[in-house]
């Protein structure tokens, strides 16, 4: 066999990751507006803020909020597979079409004293976040294990940032739906493997129970997209059962 065809020496990433670390990559980087600094700053590079996912079918699915920086919390959750929700597969980095941020510019240079403020209105942004997120979803629920804390203080909600994270080859590959409902099926039985062994509290359930919703609804569709019952063969009685 020829060298070039001897893959197994090879530092580079499969193709899919390399694909999402760059267009990832290329998310965080893009500048927007700092309201506060009256400069442009990298998205990824604003340390308060709230982000929420999307998938194939622009449907929200996950909602979080870091201050440690937007870049290391979203990074952590799509490349390197140690956050509790991919860890305990609640989300699905495959699933993941478009990121929407949240920043809050006016906390990157906190006051004394001003932390706890600051704490206060990230949640509060969360949970507005989080309240639209549900809304606007066909199952009016999302995947995330917890819900938000209740607001305690009032917050104007800050420009958001949108942006697909997936290449057009990608794309191709993934938003196929017979490629989704066989991901989307292999998530779910993982999650429930999750369940068996554990001790889990209700919200992992919910999870589970959002996630076969989505699979079902996402069947249902490809089901009746290809002709529904019209598709379904009718048994001819003369044939012999050799099974």
């Amino acid at each position: 066999m020829a060298e070039e065809n001897k893959p197994d020496g090879t530092n580079i990433p499969p193709f899919e990751t390399e694909d999402l670390r760059s267009n990832l990559a290329r998310f965080l980087d893009s500048t927007i507006d700092d309201p506060v600094a009256g400069t442009k700053r990298p998205v990824g590079n604003f340390r308060w803020g709230v982000y929420i996912f999307y998938d194939y079918d622009g449907e929200p699915i996950y909602v979080g909020q870091t201050n440690e920086r937007l870049r290391s919390r979203i990074r952590r959750h799509l490349t390197n597979q140690r956050t509790d929700a991919v860890a305990m597969s609640v989300l699905d980095p495959f699933e993941v079409f478009e990121i929407e941020v949240y920043p809050l510019a006016q906390f990157e240079n906190l006051q004394p004293g001003q932390r706890e403020y600051a704490k206060a209105c990230l949640n509060a942004l969360e949970h507005a976040v989080y309240a639209n997120a549900v809304a606007g979803s066909e199952f009016k629920a999302i995947l995330n294990e917890k819900d938000p804390p209740p607001p305690t203080v009032e917050i104007e909600m800050p420009q958001p940032f949108r942006m697909r994270v997936v290449s057009d080859k990608v794309a191709e590959i993934r938003s196929h739906p017979d490629f989704r409902i066989a991901r989307r099926s292999l998530i779910i039985s993982r999650l429930a493997q999750v369940i068996s062994e554990r001790k889990v509290q209700g919200g992992l359930r919910r999870v589970l129970l959002t996630q076969a919703k989505r699979l079902q609804w996402l069947a249902e569709r490809r089901y009746q997209a290809l002709g529904g019952a019209a598709s379904v063969e009718t048994e001819n009685s003369d044939e012999i059962d050799n099974d």
